[in-house]
Order: structure tokens, then C-alpha cells, then sequence
């Protein structure tokens, strides 16, 4: 059972299992100026380089198999040093694939809500 937390007390995800804050990606269906293009996805991105904030666009094309729940509902990214661990920590199983090099994302649904998890090998941990 969770424990309810108090409003000053931050997330258990970052208190107690040291998950770091990555990114808040917010479905589109409008075009933004300085978009890329993930071909290999089929979608298009935007912002993450620039918000303060770590808000990324995303836009999808028809065909894109990014589940329907990510292409309609914003979601939360945390990065894990270790994504196996994180997933076996919480008991949930969730395919880990690599959107680009150095990358691993493992999604998963808290009450409805996705959540991405994120391990990021640095040029120097490779």
C-alpha cells in the first residue's frame, strides 16, 4: 500500500528511489517551428532543446506505432541509472527499446497515466 505524502514531501519515485526529473512530453497534433523529424518513428518533436522546463512536443504521423495512451496523454520521463533494476524495484515488466544511441526507454502506466523511464549511457559509461 503507498503511503500518502504530505504536500512538501517531493514524489517516492525521486525521495526513495532517486529517480531524476527528464522530461514532460505533451502530445500535439499542430505543427511547431523547429520541429525534428524521428523517421524512424514517425513522429516529430519539439522544444525539449529549449524549455526551461523539459517540455517536449510530440507529433505523430498516421502509422506510428507509439501506443495510442503516449500519442494521447502527456507523460512524465525519469532518468534511472539502471532500467532493469527500476522496472524489477517496482515489479513490472515493460519492453525496453532504444530510440536513438546511448538510449533505453521502458514505459509504464501509474493510475492511467504513462510514465517513461529513461537510461542514458554518457560517451564515457559506454
Amino acid at each position: 500500500m503507498r503511503r500518502e505524502r504530505q504536500a512538501h514531501e517531493p514524489p517516492s519515485a525521486i525521495a526513495e528511489l532517486g529517480w531524476r526529473y527528464h522530461h514532460l512530453g505533451v502530445p500535439t497534433s499542430v505543427p511547431r517551428a523547429g520541429e525534428t523529424y524521428l523517421p524512424h518513428l514517425k513522429m516529430y518533436v519539439s522544444g525539449f532543446e529549449t524549455s526551461p522546463f523539459g517540455i517536449e512536443w510530440m507529433r505523430f504521423e498516421p502509422g506510428c506505432e507509439i501506443s495510442e495512451l503516449v500519442r494521447t496523454v502527456p507523460h512524465i520521463a525519469f532518468e534511472v541509472d539502471d532500467i532493469e533494476a527500476a522496472l524489477a524495484r517496482l515489479g513490472v515488466e515493460s519492453e525496453i527499446t532504444s530510440p536513438s544511441e546511448g538510449v533505453r526507454v521502458a514505459m509504464i502506466v501509474d493510475n492511467g497515466a504513462p510514465v517513461e523511464l529513461i537510461e542514458i549511457r554518457r560517451r564515457a559509461d559506454r
